[in-house]
């Protein structure tokens, strides 16, 4: 694979994959180990919003604000992933709370979410490649032999 199959993405179009939401993980240090969520997440590009409820993942993010977050995509022929860097923060005003909720981030797990975290992007990069046909190790191991 030639260097021009894998490109960095700059911050604008990072930003752009972010506003699309959908389905991301968090890494963030939880019960003194670092541990991935997956989370449904909606972003405005230079923030990212999550919902979740009480219990290890909100207790630690309260503790721990520093965290990673992560998503990715493809098609047939290209696959890309852009890692956020940030502070979350729960939203506790009535006035944060109602501009949470004008977002109509609704939470794919059927047990409630009700507690809004925030993530406010530090430092944000991504990676777009070109896919390769899928080998076998033997195949690879053989490659590198010859």
């Amino acid at each position: 694979m030639s260097e021009n199959d894998v490109q960095s993405l700059g911050r604008d179009e990072c930003r752009t994959l972010l506003q699309q939401g959908g389905l991301g993980r968090i890494a963030a240090s939880a019960a003194g180990e670092v541990d991935i969520f997956p989370v449904n997440f909606t972003s405005d590009g230079d923030s990212i919003l999550i919902r979740t409820s009480p219990g290890t993942k909100l207790l630690e993010l309260t503790i721990h604000a520093d965290v990673a977050f992560e998503i990715d995509g493809h098609d047939a022929e290209v696959a890309w992933s852009v890692i956020a860097h940030g502070r979350a923060r729960q939203l506790d005003t009535a006035d944060e709370i109602a501009r949470a909720e004008a977002a109509g981030l609704a939470s794919w797990m059927p047990t409630p979410k009700d507690r809004y975290v925030q993530i406010d992007i530090g430092r944000l990069t991504g990676l777009r490649f070109r896919r390769v046909a899928h080998r076998s190790i033997d195949d690879a191991l053989q490659e590198d032999v010859s």
